[in-house]
């Protein structure tokens, strides 16, 4: 992180003592967006030590540890549910590997494609929403202005942080005002919040 950004974000006088404070954790490198999705499907609703479990397990079905998408495809619900997948997402990574098949996305460049494009695409596919896009955009294609206010901890951080008190379409339009000075830089403001809400824990 820069200190170009550092700067620009603590212009925020709320933002600003959290930015001194606060050093941001480095995040472990993720692989493709193939992966990541795979990876995202298995996390979630778990804590991080089952998810690992189980995702471990699961690339244990591969070689390499590479998921193939044509092996996956490949795989039964028996076989996928066997390594601790619920029926559920075994369906779901396998709508992963037929999504990027079908559409020949595996030798994809994401960095010709916009944000919303990619959220528009990848959303397409069941098991896949909107948060997880987010995500992947965040820390896979290291995307700088992302602003996900689907997630609880950065929506009540910021309500706590601001003060706000709207409720329903008019919180989201506060919070969208609240962050639109933190632009092209949103990324990073999201990992400052994320990052206080583990400190006050």
């Amino acid at each position: 992180m820069t200190n170009k950004i550092k700067k620009h974000l603590a212009k925020d006088p709320v933002l600003k003592p959290l930015i001194a404070q606060i050093e941001l954790k480095e995040r472990p490198a993720q692989n493709s967006v193939y992966e990541a999705l795979l990876r995202a499907i298995n996390f979630q609703q778990l804590s991080g030590k089952a998810a690992s479990t189980i995702h471990g397990r699961f690339l244990e079905l591969f070689d390499d540890y590479y998921p193939d998408p044509y092996h996956l495809q490949q795989l039964t619900a028996e076989e996928l549910r066997a390594v601790g997948l619920s029926r559920q997402k075994a369906a779901y990574v396998k709508n992963v590997a037929d999504f990027f098949i079908e559409n020949t996305l595996m030798e994809k460049d994401w960095e010709k494609e916009t944000d919303e494009e990619i959220l528009q695409l990848l959303t397409q596919i069941k098991g896949v929403g909107h948060w997880t896009v987010e995500m992947i955009l965040m820390f896979t294609l290291h995307r700088p202005d992302v602003l996900p206010l689907d997630d609880l901890v950065i929506r009540n951080s910021m309500i706590g942080l601001y003060g706000v008190e709207a409720k329903g379409r008019a919180l989201k339009k506060r919070l969208l005002e609240i962050a639109e000075p933190w632009r092209p830089y949103r990324t990073w403001a999201s990992r400052y919040l994320w990052q206080f809400k583990d400190t006050i824990i």
